[in-house]
């Protein structure tokens, strides 16, 4: 289901738009399509922030845990 909606923005972001959207079939579509990829980006960078923060807090057990691993290598 679509919903119609206006929004407002600067003449010069129209024409970009028009520029960079022309194989699209519409305005709409193209920018339907860079949102979507927007909220994409924003879900990844989301998701990338909680597994660092997890690592984070792991850190100092999965360094230990390297570093044991290490020892037991054979130095060449």
């Amino acid at each position: 289901m679509r919903t119609k909606t206006s929004i407002t923005i600067p003449e010069e972001l129209v024409l970009e738009i028009d520029r960079y959207g022309a194989e699209y079939k519409n305005r709409s579509v193209f920018i339907e399509q860079a949102i979507r990829g927007y909220i994409k980006q924003l879900a990844r960078e989301s998701q990338n922030k909680r597994d660092l923060e997890m690592i984070n807090r792991h850190a100092e057990r999965l360094n230990s845990e390297t570093e044991d691993v290490l020892s037991y290598q054979v130095n060449p």
